[in-house]
This record gives structure tokens, sequence and C-alpha cells, in this order.
């Protein structure tokens, strides 16, 4: 079925700052998010930092692999 969980989960939405945080994530690193914005509140800044790391163990390892 689409996108259908089974009988009694629930799923919450992604908070709006998830979504943001993991888009800025995707797109640059944090040391230049860091140096281009003068104060980014804490809650913000994990959850970018969060982001910026690999989810799945494949990715871990192709880029613990790089030289």
């Amino acid at each position: 079925a689409l996108g259908l969980l089974p009988l009694g989960k629930t799923q919450s939405p992604e908070s709006l700052l998830d979504i943001a945080a993991r888009k800025v994530a995707e797109k640059w690193p944090f040391q230049r998010v860091d140096e281009r914005f003068e104060r980014i509140p804490e809650p913000v800044q994990r959850r970018i930092v969060y982001w910026s790391f690999p989810r799945s163990e494949r990715e871990i390892c192709m880029y613990s692999s790089f030289n």
C-alpha cells in the first residue's frame, strides 16, 4: 500500500526545523554555514550537524574510505 502504516502506528510530520536543517546539510558543510552566519541558535546548529552525517552503514563506509 502507498505509504500506509500498520494499524496502531502513527507518524508525525517532519518539523520545519528538520526539513530546513536537512536541506542546508545536503548543500553546504557545517563549517561554511557557521562562518557565514553570525548567530545560529543552538537547536538549529544541532539539527544541521545531525543531518550532516550519513544515515546508512553503506554511506558511512563509503565516506570513511576517502583518503
